[in-house]
């Protein structure tokens, strides 16, 4: 196969955009859940810990969140379809991509500096192309074969 090819195939399973979102980032996940034959979406909101493959249809955010006292980490590939939405909360100042050192720390060590953003500017996505301008270029063409 070749890697055009690949690179064909892995672009269409991408969504058409996602947020930018980068560690020290509080963050609310929305993911759909599917239980029997129903379908619902369950929130996770936590810091983001680790960004991997930014730019790759393979693209996944680490979040952590302290729950009932206990640590939970949870991982989402940002271009599944089972991932709805993805907010961003805060903006944190970090000077590394694995924050690590945050499941050592609790209460007031495990607090970030905040950065103040647009939240707004950040959470907006751009919005899809429509695919009636590709199918409006096919007509003509079917016109002039007839």
């Amino acid at each position: 196969m070749s890697f055009a090819l690949i690179q064909k195939v892995n672009d269409e399973q991408k969504k058409h955009a996602v947020v930018d979102v980068r560690s020290g980032d509080t963050v609310r996940v929305h993911q759909k859940i599917k239980e029997g034959n129903k379908e619902r979406v369950q929130v996770f909101e936590g810091v983001v810990i680790r960004t991997d493959n930014k730019g790759s249809h393979t693209s996944r955010i680490t979040v952590r969140k302290v729950a009932s006292g206990v640590g939970v980490e949870k991982s989402f590939l940002m271009h599944s379809p089972l991932v709805e939405k993805v907010e961003i909360i805060r903006r944190s100042k970090v000077r590394r991509n694995f924050l690590s050192f945050l499941r050592d720390r609790s209460g007031k060590g495990a607090r970030l500096k905040a950065v103040k953003f647009d939240r707004e500017a950040v959470n907006k996505l751009p919005e899809k192309p429509s695919p009636k301008s590709e199918k409006a270029e096919e007509k003509p063409e079917d016109k002039e074969e007839k």
